[in-house]
Order: C-alpha cells, then sequence, then structure tokens
C-alpha cells in the first residue's frame, strides 16, 4: 500500500473519532446480533426509518435464539414498514442457521458470514470487522461513492469486472494496525462519510477529510460520480383489495404468491380490475360493497394505486377455499404490507373508523 492510500485509512480514522456518528443505538457494541440486525434494516433503508424499527425487534427478540424461535408471521408483523420483506424471511432463516449449526454464536469470520442466507459480502464485511476487529472490506452504496469520488472511478458498477477492481482496491486501502479500535472507526468512518458528507447530490466537500485527495473534487464536479446507470422507468399499477368483514368483526386474509408484490405476506384479496374484485365476492355480499377514495402507496420503482372495497358478511357457505377469517385482536399480529395494515387500523370500529 502506497503512502497516499495509507494516509486515507489514517485521515478516515481520525474524522469518525471527531466528527462522525457515535450516538446510533447500534453502535458501542460487539454483540454480532445487534450490528448483523442494524447492518440488514439499513439495507435500501433510511437510517431515521430503523431507528423506529431497531428497539422494537430487540425489545421483542432479545437475541438471535429468540428470533430463531419465532413464527415467521410474526418476524413478517413487526417488519411491517420497513419494506423489501424478503430480508425479514432470510433474517428468520439466518438466525435458525446460526442456532442450528453454530450453537448461537455468530462466526468471527467475514468469509463464513457470508455463507449465510441474507448476508452479502459487505454486510458480512461489516459484522467481522465491527465485532471480532477483523481486516475485511465493505462496499455498500454509501462507500461504493466515497471511493469512485475519490479516485474518479469511471468504470460502471454494475459491471462485474468493475466491481472486482474496486473490491481490490478497497482491500488495498484497509488500515494495517493491529489495535482492535482500527478497523471498527475505519468502516464506521467509510459509512459516515458517505452518509453525511459525500451526500448522492450536493456533497459536503469542504468538510470531507479527503477533500485534498479526492480527484473528483479536484476536477470540480463530483456528483459525476459514480457513473450513474439510468434509472428503470417507473410503473404504476392499480389494484383493488377486498374488505370482507363477518358479524364478528374478523377479516378475510389471503396469502400473497411466494414472488412479486408484498411476496409471501398476507392481503387482503387482490385484483387488477374492479369487476374482478366484485365477481370473487358471493353475490350476497355485493349489496353492502362500499368504495373508499383510492390512495396512493410508492414502492422503489412503483406506484400502486389501491382502490379498497368493504363488503359485510352475514352468514351462509363462504366459497372461497383460499384464506381464512382472522379474528380482530389477531391480524395485527400477522405479517401485512404496510398500507394494508394502515387501512385496517383506520377501518378498525375500535379506532372510529368505518
Amino acid at each position: 500500500m502506497n503512502g497516499e492510500q495509507g494516509a486515507l485509512a489514517e485521515r478516515v480514522i481520525a474524522w469518525q473519532r471527531r466528527h462522525g456518528r457515535h450516538d446510533l443505538p447500534w453502535q458501542g457494541t460487539r454483540d454480532p446480533y445487534r450490528v448483523w440486525l442494524s447492518e440488514i434494516m439499513l439495507q435500501q433503508t433510511q437510517v431515521a426509518t430503523v431507528l423506529a424499527y431497531y428497539p422494537r425487534f430487540l425489545q421483542r427478540f432479545g437475541d438471535v435464539a429468540a428470533l430463531a424461535h419465532a413464527g415467521e408471521d410474526e418476524v413478517l408483523a413487526l417488519w411491517s414498514g420497513l419494506g423489501y420483506y424478503s430480508r425479514a424471511r432470510l433474517l428468520h432463516r439466518c438466525a435458525r442457521q446460526v442456532v442450528a449449526d453454530f450453537g448461537g454464536q455468530f462466526p468471527a469470520r467475514a468469509a463464513v458470514l457470508a455463507t449465510l442466507p441474507g448476508i452479502g459480502r459487505s454486510t458480512a464485511a461489516a459484522i467481522a470487522a465491527f465485532c471480532f476487529g477483523e481486516r475485511a472490506a465493505i462496499l455498500d452504496g454509501n462507500v461504493k461513492r466515497v471511493l469512485a469520488r475519490v479516485f474518479a472511478i469511471t468504470d460502471d458498477l454494475g459491471q462485474a469486472a468493475s466491481m472486482r477492481a474496486l473490491w481490490q482496491r478497497a482491500e488495498d486501502l484497509l488500515p494495517r494496525s493491529r489495535l482492535r479500535s482500527t478497523m471498527p472507526a475505519y468502516t464506521q468512518g467509510l459509512m459516515d462519510l458517505g452518509a453525511t458528507v459525500c451526500l448522492p447530490r450536493r456533497p459536503a466537500c469542504e468538510r470531507c477529510p479527503l477533500a485534498d485527495m479526492c480527484l473528483a473534487t479536484a476536477r470540480g464536479e463530483p456528483e459525476r460520480w459514480p457513473r450513474k446507470r439510468p434509472r428503470p422507468a417507473r410503473r404504476e399499477l392499480d389494484l383493488w383489495l377486498v374488505h370482507t368483514v363477518d358479524a364478528r368483526g374478523s377479516v378475510w386474509l389471503t396469502r400473497r404468491p411466494p414472488r412479486g408484490i408484498w411476496a409471501g405476506l398476507h392481503c387482503l384479496p387482490a385484483f387488477e380490475s374492479s369487476a374482478e374484485a366484485l365477481d370473487w365476492l358471493p353475490s350476497e355480499a355485493r349489496a353492502s360493497v362500499l368504495a373508499h377514495p383510492p390512495f396512493t402507496h410508492v414502492l422503489t420503482h412503483r406506484d400502486l394505486h389501491l382502490h379498497v372495497v368493504t363488503a359485510h358478511w352475514r352468514g351462509g357457505a363462504w366459497l372461497h377455499e383460499h384464506g381464512a377469517w382472522v379474528a380482530p385482536g389477531q391480524w395485527p399480529g400477522v405479517g401485512l404490507p404496510a398500507p394494508v395494515r394502515r387501512f385496517l387500523l383506520s377501518a378498525s370500529p375500535a379506532r372510529g373508523g368505518a
């Protein structure tokens, strides 16, 4: 490693200790369970959002064994609103594997951690660096941006060869010190730089400890890096959700398919047209249908326009095999899409809804 690369690590560590973030609830711990949980939650999710979910998760699942022994629906229910629900299912699978294969103790090596469900190379390195002091490089979105700007990397980071080269560069930059505090400070420093200074738009170069060695800053256009890939066009989808309530206040819920929108979650029966939604209802229930004002739920690359209709069922043979009646006291504890949960809460008689 040349002198410039050594200076980068030293600067990042010194900056983090003076100006980095130190008050996040998952900091100041070497408990791999807590670090792992935060890393999974922070994937594609803002810190401000995770701050609301992280303590609730820990209150219910205080350690990896508690999470492993929970039911999937309970895990998904607590995850509701964080999005990307495959993360929650992989989190649950990973907890079970840690308990079954490692006696409830997370492996100390990044290479082994990366074999567990839902833990990729960068997440494995973060856990190993924070908890065990391993010299392992991370490359989350923030760190990619920092390195791409410092070295003015013009390669398309969506290409495998470009990512291999960036991984090699990240490993070459690792500090050489064997002090246990070095790797956590360096790893956190890179994350903090990307999250608070080297922002995607309007980076605060005047506050960056790497500004005088940053090629993107020297060229006066830091926002040109990293190379931006074309964003997929946003799509729009209309869904009609059928909210059927029986005389006891129970709601009919079905399970979503294993792939696609809200994969594997419980949900109000969903259809792509109002005609399909009404045809699904038994004729005895159609007379009571009430249409609610439509609303929009925004996903990463798609806008869902949701139309909810409520129907009341007062007895007789129920013709649908797939799904079940879920009592008012039970549905809050199952995995539901966030907009469905919000609607059911607003519609609950206990809350004065319709």
